[in-house]
């Protein structure tokens, strides 16, 4: 079958030893910067800019700018004053950081090499804490360098919204890659980031502490049909994760644009990118928006169906501005999910009278929303790279 693979790293195909690896990599870094950064200073502000990534639930910031808003900001200096050295670290002193590890986890190449000869799409699912460059020296340490292994992603903090703190990290794994339409699963080692909000994000979870362990792998696998992997978006925790990863991938996605990439399509007789984040803005706006406020404010109300793709012509989306279009579902979204934020259980339960579905809640139409939100994440990234 098609499976999306995503791989935990630490302490699933690496043993890092985390109690010991932080403290020697937090020290190190503390020494490299010593002439910079008082020590003491740097630990206090190195768990500071940590927690603030932990915490980042924002579809606008990356876990670099919310660490960065915590640790540069409060010492008074500048990340590019800073970033030169920091580079240097991860080049020359992070390397000697392997002997603080015990190397490979057993049969962790063995798994990858066997995913990869079966046709699988494989993720390095770690916690974005780390650089890039750190998180690709420890798969080196793994015995997985990315220069020998064709990941397909690989989470770090310059580029991810979420930390696996929250159900929202793996909707934007997902996401990053297309939504693919296949099963998907996750493997690790640890019971809550791993395991538990995988799953509350709709994807099913395999612990590595359990069933055989990371080699037993395969037959488990061979046990399972496509349908049994399939990822399910019904729980409300997936859902909003959906919903607020959409606004995190899409800016990255049409950032390589070149001006003319815009209204092209690849796919005869297919929208744009421009035409399609035209389309999200305005089904935001005009639809999801009002529809939301009505079920949360009225008793059981009537919502007309909506023809919105006749839009596309009548509002003449292929010569409006894409970036624009961008930047007014981002705004209209992150709206959406305030309104949507800790409400009570039974206002999920809130009922409506939809036109075309009968009737409804308010939790199976967001969950239509989160759908919609897949679909045409899936046409941007298809057409993007298409073209």
């Amino acid at each position: 079958m098609s499976l999306t693979l995503l791989l935990d790293l630490d302490d699933t195909l690496l043993d890092t030893r985390m109690p010991t690896f932080i403290p020697a990599y937090f020290g190190a870094l503390s020494e490299y910067l010593s002439a910079q950064v008082p020590p003491d200073k740097m630990l206090e502000h190195l768990m500071a800019g940590t927690r603030q990534m932990l915490r980042n639930t924002d579809p606008t910031r990356t876990l670099r700018e919310a660490f960065d808003a915590a640790f540069f900001e409060p010492l008074g200096i500048p990340r590019q004053a800073l970033q030169p050295l920091i580079d240097g670290f991860y080049e020359e002193r992070f390397p000697s950081l392997q002997s603080q590890t015990g190397g490979p986890r057993p049969g962790a190449a063995e798994v990858v090499h066997w995913a990869l000869s079966q046709g699988y799409t494989l993720v390095i699912a770690t916690n974005p804490l780390f650089p890039l460059r750190a998180i690709e020296h420890r798969l080196t340490w793994a015995g997985l360098s990315p220069r020998s292994f064709p990941f397909a992603l690989i989470s770090s903090y310059e580029t991810f919204h979420f930390t696996k703190s929250h159900p929202a990290y793996y909707a934007e794994c997902l996401a990053r890659l297309g939504w693919p339409e296949g099963p998907a699963l996750m493997v690790g080692d640890d019971e809550e980031g791993d395991i538990r909000m995988a799953q509350q994000a709709g994807l099913t979870a395999y612990p590595i502490y359990a069933d055989g362990g990371l080699t037993a792998l395969p037959g488990w696998l061979q046990n399972r049909s496509a349908e049994q992997l399939q990822p399910e978006i019904k729980s409300l925790s997936a859902i909003q994760a959906v919903l607020r990863s959409t606004p995190a991938v899409l800016p990255g996605f049409v950032q390589p644009l070149a001006p003319q990439d815009w209204t092209r399509s690849p796919f005869a007789g297919e929208w744009g990118v421009t035409e399609i984040l035209c389309h999200l803005r305005d089904v935001e706006i005009e639809v999801n928006l009002p529809r939301l406020r009505l079920i949360l404010t009225s008793d059981n109300p009537f919502l007309p169906g909506q023809v919105t793709d006749a839009w596309a012509v009548e509002r003449d989306y292929a010569h409006q501005d894409g970036r624009a279009a961008l930047e007014e579902f981002i705004s209209a979204r992150l709206q959406t999910l305030g309104l949507l934020a800790d409400l009570p259980a039974e206002s999920w339960l809130r009922p409506a009278r939809h036109a075309i579905f009968g009737p409804t809640t308010l939790q199976e139409l967001t969950g239509f929303m989160a759908e919609h939100d897949r679909i045409h994440v899936r046409q941007i990234y298809q057409t993007i790279r298409g073209l």
